[in-house]
Order: C-alpha cells, then sequence, then structure tokens
C-alpha cells in the first residue's frame, strides 16, 4: 500500500484501548494516528485528525458506539467505522449496521485475526469475525422463498453469507468452486435484485427483510 492507513482506536476502557493500540500498530501499513475514550472525545478528535478507519467500542458512557457512529458520518461519510463487540453484543448488530458501521471485530480476536480484519477493511472490504455469523445467518430462507416479491437463488444467498464474513471475490470463488467472474455476476445480481446501495446496506437488507436471520 502507497501511504500509511490512519487509524482512530475509540474505547472507555484504557487497558483494552492501549493492547489494541499495541497490536495493530505492528502492522506495517497501520498508523494509529488517536484515541479516544467515547464519543465526545473522538468527535472534538475528528476536527484536527483524518483518519481512514475507527475501531469503535458499542457500550460508552456519555456517547454510545451507534450514535457516534451516526454523527462521524454525517460529517464524514468516507470514515470505514468498525465495531469492537463482545459476545451479547449481537443484538447491537442491526442498530450498527443501520448507522453506517462497516464491520464488526470480536474483541476477545486474537492479533492473527485483528490483523486479518485490518487487511481486509484497508481493501474496502467489510469485515464481521466470524464467531458473529451464526447470529448473523442462522438459518438461510428456502430458496424459493419470496420477500417483497424478491426471489433469491440458492447460490446468491450463499456469497450473501460470505461477503457478510468479509470475502473477497477470490476467497468466494474459491471456497463455492466458481469463477471471479461468475461471484461478480451473484453480486451484482444481489445489490440489483434489492436495491441496495453497497454491501452494508445489502447485508442489512438482508437482516430486515429476514433473508439472513440474528
Amino acid at each position: 500500500m502507497p501511504s500509511k492507513f490512519k487509524i482512530i482506536v475509540v474505547d472507555d476502557h484504557e487497558l483494552f484501548r492501549q493492547g489494541v493500540i499495541m497490536t495493530i500498530s505492528k502492522i506495517e501499513y497501520v498508523e494509529v494516528i488517536g484515541e479516544a475514550s467515547n464519543g465526545n472525545n473522538l468527535l472534538e478528535l475528528l476536527i484536527k485528525l483524518k483518519p481512514d478507519a475507527i475501531l469503535m467500542d458499542i457500550k460508552m458512557p456519555d456517547m454510545d458506539g451507534i450514535e457516534t457512529t451516526k454523527e462521524v458520518l454525517k460529517k464524514y461519510p468516507h470514515i470505514k467505522i468498525v465495531a469492537l463487540s463482545m459476545f451479547g453484543d449481537e443484538i447491537y448488530l442491526e442498530n450498527m449496521i443501520n448507522a453506517g458501521a462497516f464491520g464488526f471485530i470480536l474483541k476477545n480476536t486474537n492479533a492473527a485475526d485483528l490483523k486479518r480484519a485490518i487487511e481486509t477493511i484497508a481493501k474496502g472490504q467489510p469485515y464481521y469475525s466470524e464467531e458473529f455469523i451464526p447470529y448473523f445467518t442462522q438459518k438461510y430462507i428456502a430458496p424459493k422463498q419470496k420477500s417483497e416479491g424478491i426471489e433469491l437463488s440458492k447460490r446468491e444467498l450463499e456469497v450473501l453469507v460470505l461477503i457478510g464474513k468479509g470475502y473477497t471475490n477470490q476467497e468466494m470463488a474459491d471456497a463455492l468452486f466458481i469463477s471471479i467472474k461468475t461471484v461478480a455476476n451473484h453480486r451484482a445480481s444481489l445489490i440489483s435484485k434489492t436495491g441496495s446501495k453497497n454491501t452494508v446496506t445489502l447485508l442489512s437488507y438482508g437482516i430486515k427483510n429476514k433473508l439472513i436471520e440474528i
């Protein structure tokens, strides 16, 4: 990557925050340019700092991660906000997605998975810790079941789940034993059929219309 991927870490627990900073600072192309303990502090930082991404705790005093995400994206829509989540936080999944979150990283993830998450986000792909996927897609809708007149094929639903896991087109092609071109066609079809603007709104649509279930 030609330039550093700039990140701000936001969490009200200093020990955890410092641990995250220490871990991601070891990634060659990453630069942690700031840290904050709550939403209000973050908004003050953003007046002078311009991050590419923010790792955001969901539960914080004064202003929680959901409200902070909304406020940040009103002014800085290009910033990728990724929630730092714990088991039990899945109840906030849809609210964070609707607020504009770009992905979810489990707080107890290991260093290797955290690095993979950052790499995925830096490439412009949303990332969701695999541990959240069972909550995110517990059951497939029957292939012929319709939602608002929309019918998705079994293969499109498989692609939808892998998109939620943060897979690239190549990784999806490898996992499903199909070509990259076919993956791209399925992705385009999903976007078109659901009227989604991007991957995040596609996943949000899937939850709202029970194409996938939390």
